[in-house]
Formats: structure tokens, sequence, C-alpha cells
């Protein structure tokens, strides 16, 4: 870059090129095809004409659900039509997901999908519906990572010290239930460590950081937007963050990789994904919009603040990204003969 460039300009190139790899990760391709220019294909060109519907499998307030929610209000915004959030939890977010998967192809019902998806595939063989049938991959939007944290006073200072405290004695290990990103991230460990922990399995993630706090358990793989408060006021330890880099919420916590388990990495994606059979220029219309939402610096920071990672993905590059979870945690579930009840 030209060193005469003043800051604003830098500013303003930096933010333009961030916008451009956004949707570039989702394309590939640049310029935008059609489908993001003001398609003339008939079936997005008024594209939305009416509400829609986003339904999110998971209670309100989740992580998947404030990750819904900014996605609706800044799509309502540019589309000048209405987004509604409508929360179906149950089933281990199977529920809203068939409901989903059985609505009309028409781009008017949304589907918020998350990594316990991809395991439910596996935990979940008889399902009336196919995740990777009848819907179809149409961006992913973010990621989290798993967060390990044991209580405040706890003698466990680091990775390698819980997995040798694991290794001498019984550890308790709180999740947010059988099956949860927070329990696979825990079998993980097991899998690596050739440990075995006691899983205690709470209706939730709150409930479990309630018990993690008053020392009724030794540890939680946690959901990093649950337990990120408790860390900040000093009610925590986090040991290590399971992604590649640092979070720059908790910059001085090590990553798995700098903690001694490079293969640790999980990542707690949201996405989106529509019925199988909706047009593919009004599937192609939601991701570039998504992609565009992405590269703004504001909607960035904001993403960043409530403890996500911005993960601009659409297509067919989210569809491989999708099935390779699948596979990934298919084998943990079958060696760890992790059930659901």
């Amino acid at each position: 870059m030209d060193r005469r460039l003043n800051c604003g300009a830098r500013r303003y190139l930096t933010g333009a090129l961030l916008a451009l790899s956004a949707v570039s990760a989702l394309t590939g391709l640049v310029p935008l095809p059609a489908a993001a220019q003001g398609v003339s294909d008939a079936s997005a060109a008024d594209y939305p004409n009416k509400p829609v519907r986003y339904v999110v499998p998971f209670a309100a307030g989740g992580l998947t659900d404030i990750m819904a929610r900014m996605v609706g209000h800044q799509l309502s915004e540019e589309w000048k039509k209405p987004i509604v959030v409508d929360n179906k939890p149950g089933g281990n977010a199977n529920i809203g997901a068939e409901q989903v998967a059985k609505a009309p192809p028409d781009g008017y019902t949304w589907l918020a999908v998350t990594l316990t998806h991809a395991s439910n595939v596996t935990l979940f063989p008889k399902l009336p519906f196919s995740m990777q049938k009848d819907l179809v991959p149409v961006a992913r939007i973010a990621s989290s990572p798993m967060v390990v944290v044991v209580p405040a006073n706890s003698p466990i200072k680091s990775m390698k010290e819980l997995a040798a405290a694991a290794q001498k004695s019984t550890l308790n290990a709180g999740s947010s239930g059988n099956g949860t990103p927070p329990h696979l991230t825990l079998a993980l460990f097991e899998s690596q460590t050739k440990t075995n922990l006691t899983h205690v399995p709470y209706k939730g993630g709150a409930p479990s950081m309630t018990d993690l706090i008053g020392g009724q358990i030794d540890v939680v793989f946690s959901n990093f937007p649950e337990s990120l408060a408790y860390v900040k006021a000093g009610k925590l330890r986090a040991l290590a963050v399971t992604t590649r880099e640092r979070h720059p919420l908790l910059p001085d916590v090590p990553t798995v990789a700098e903690a001694g388990y490079p293969d640790l990495i999980v990542e707690n994606w949201t996405g989106l994904m529509m019925p199988a059979g909706t047009p593919r220029p009004i599937v192609d219309k939601v991701a570039h919009s998504v992609a565009r939402m992405l590269g703004s610096d504001a909607v960035r920071g904001r993403i960043v603040t409530a403890g996500f990672t911005p993960a601009a993905q659409g297509g067919t590059p989210f569809a491989d990204y999708f099935s390779g979870e699948v596979t990934r945690w298919a084998r943990l579930i079958e060696e760890k003969r992790i059930r659901v009840e």
C-alpha cells in the first residue's frame, strides 16, 4: 500500500477488502454472480415479498439465538421485510430442524444450524428426516470456541495438569447434556489423553456453571459465551480455548495447541439452511446478503463482542464443511459409545 495514503484511506481500503473477502469466501467468484446483483430469475427478483420465518431449534438467549437474531435484524433492514425468529427447542435441536426440512421449499423458512446438527446425524440414526438430503446449506455464519474451565480455587492450572489429574484420580466433568458440543469436546479430550472423566450431564450450560463455581464438579468444556463472564469476574479459571488462535476477549488464555493438544480444535459454529429444493437463485441471494453483512465492520464488531468469530462460508464449501463435521464426530461418537436419552 502507498505510504502516502492517509489513515482514513487506509481504513476505507481495509473495510473494502474485508467485505470483498467475506463475499469471496462464500462464492469463490469475483465479481458476484447475477443472483447477488439483482437477479433476473423470477423466483428471486422480488424475494422476499413476505415475512421470512427463521427457526432456531434452541431456547431464546443462547448463542445460536443471538446470532440468528443479529442476522435477521440486519437482513430485515436491508430487504425491508420482516424476518421473524421462531424458537422451537426440544429433541436435541431435531424438532425445529424437522419442521424446516418438511416446509415448502420456497425460501421463506430458514433453519439455524450448529455443530449439534452434524453430530445428530450419528446420535439419531432413525430421524424422520435427513439433515443432508432434506436441507440445503446456505451459509456458515460464525463460530465460537469451547473454553476449558475449572473453579478459580482449583489446583489445576493448565491442560497438562488437567490430564495428569484425570490419570491419577476420577474427575467430575459437567456438560450441557449428552451429545452436546461440550460433551463431545470432553470425549475428544478423553480420547486424546487416554483418560476417563465422570461425565455429569446438565439440562443446559447455566446449571453446569453454577455447580462448577460451587465446586460440585471439577471441570467443564464450556461453550465460550456461557463461561466468559465468570472467567472475566475471576470465578472460573480458563485453561485453554479450543481454536487455532487466541480469542480477543481472553487474550491471555492459551489455545489448546499452545497447551500441548493441537488436535483438540473444536468450533461450535452456527449457520443457515433451507429446505432442499429451494430455488438456487434464492439460496444464492441469501448467501450473498449474509456475506455482505459479515463484511461490515460494525457487524463484525458486534459478532466478536458476543463471543463469536465471523466465518463466512456458503454453497459447496459449507456443504463440504458440514459433511466433514458429520464424519469427524461420527468416529468419536462410535468410539466413545455416546448415547442420548
